[in-house]
């Protein structure tokens, strides 16, 4: 059975229960001994403490108060400023999770290549944006099979060139569903993406000409751009976001559907992305943020970037994520070694923080400490030379940059506390 929200399916609900009956053994990293054999759902039944009941470091967990906290507030956001949401499920890849977007009113889920997609239709989730150029023959065909085979199932991808049309038509050929595309807007320096507006209007007038395709709307994405809040990059957005709209509106003789979708917005700047696409149009259309990292927040880059944090009065996203490893080693008074690594923390965006330390009384306390680097299996935490930190502590740390940090974990404790109220399986 499909949950049906405002009339709509929007993914099989049978399928994510599902994820509670599988069994739990040896691939899962740092569960207890004692769970193997039973079901992730038996697991989270039980009500295990984090430290007591036989994880194994190192762990990452999910903090159930701040993930609702985030997907409430992000919901409240997007339905006071008038944008739809469809979050970017590459930074999770939990069904799990995706369903609870889904509950705050999410629109869709965005992927990035044919193999995300082909996880999230195996939980039927209905309608996709698939954020990227898709020109391999083998998932197009795939695709199409998909499309024939659901009505129901909605689904828009990119196109920057018309090269990437003429692949795509040659790949799907007769069809019985065309695929719907959105033109891309790139920038210099950007990423993907046609990079002037006569490209991007050539290539909507051979998307509009393809049998195989149907014109969509308009896609592109304003965070390759910039990297910080400066003056500078919000002008480099801000820009970037006119052009959308002028490429937007030069296309409306060409759209092949009475509601087009423009989308833009990653998790630093959907606020000015939000500002942009909500102006009055001169015909409907469906502005669509595809915010993905809100739904954990960190304690690194988003932290520092997000918009919720740097306007005054909003109410801001909570990390969800957290990190423990154990001391493993002191061998100098100002370092310690810990059970984490390149294989269990993200890096990309800043080394993980160390905030708290857990001594062998339970007791939970502030650290003052640095990690300095990370091997495959190591973290080096710098410490002042009297620290009472002690082989055996566990600490605690806030990661930065949530999309590289699940795609290390197939099964996630999200705990209150210490207590594991449930789990969450992820699918890379």
């Amino acid at each position: 059975m499909c949950n049906v929200r405002s009339g709509l399916v929007d993914l099989d609900r049978d399928a994510v229960a599902a994820i509670r009956q599988e069994r739990i053994d040896w691939r899962f990293k740092g569960v207890p001994a004692d769970a193997f054999g039973s079901t992730v759902g038996e697991l989270a039944a039980r009500g295990p403490d984090l430290f007591t009941d036989g994880f194994v470091g190192p762990l990452v967990v999910l903090d159930a108060d701040a993930l609702e906290h985030n997907l409430a507030v992000m919901a409240r956001w997007c339905a006071e400023h008038g944008v739809a949401l469809a979050p970017h499920g590459k930074t999770t890849m939990a069904p799990q999770l995706f369903a609870r977007q889904f509950d705050h009113g999410a629109w869709g889920i965005t992927a990035a290549n044919t193999s995300q997609l082909r996880v999230y239709r195996a939980f039927g989730v209905r309608r996709v944006l698939l954020a990227n150029q898709l020109v391999d023959p083998a998932g197009l065909r795939w695709l199409a099979a998909e499309l024939a085979a659901d009505p129901a199932f909605e689904f828009t991808c990119w196109v920057d060139s018309v090269a990437s049309v003429e692949r795509m038509t040659e790949a799907l050929g007769p069809v019985e569903r065309p695929v719907d595309v959105l033109v891309e807007l790139g920038a210099p320096g950007g990423r993907t993406g046609a990079r002037d507006l006569p490209t991007a209007q050539a290539v909507a007038r051979a998307a509009a000409q393809s049998p195989a395709l149907r014109l969509a709307g308009v896609g592109g994405y304003e965070g390759a751009l910039a990297h910080d809040a400066s003056p500078a990059a919000k002008a480099a957005v801000d820009d970037y976001l006119e052009s959308l709209r002028e490429l937007t509106v030069s296309l409306r003789e060409l759209f092949e559907v009475d509601e087009p979708v423009v989308t833009a917005g990653g998790s630093a700047y959907f606020d000015q992305v939000a500002a942009a696409l909500t102006r009055p149009w001169p015909f409907p259309v469906r502005p669509v943020l595809r915010s993905g990292a809100y739904i954990t927040h960190d304690d690194g880059f988003y932290r520092g970037i997000s918009p919720l944090g740097r306007t005054p009065g909003a109410q801001p996203f909570r990390s969800a994520l957290r990190a423990w490893a154990q001391v493993t080693s002191r061998p100098q008074p100002d370092l310690a070694l810990l059970t984490l690594g390149k294989r269990d923390a993200s890096f990309d965006e800043g080394l993980p923080e160390p905030q708290v330390v857990r001594g062998r009384d339970g007791v939970q306390r502030p650290l003052e400490a640095e990690v300095t680097a990370l091997n495959d299996q190591h973290a080096f935490l710098r410490l002042p030379e009297d620290s009472p930190v002690e082989v055996g502590d566990w600490i605690g740390l806030g990661l930065s940059h949530p999309c590289t940090v699940f795609d290390k974990w197939q099964l996630i404790p999200v705990v209150r506390g210490t207590t594991v109220v449930d789990l969450i399986r992820t699918y890379f």
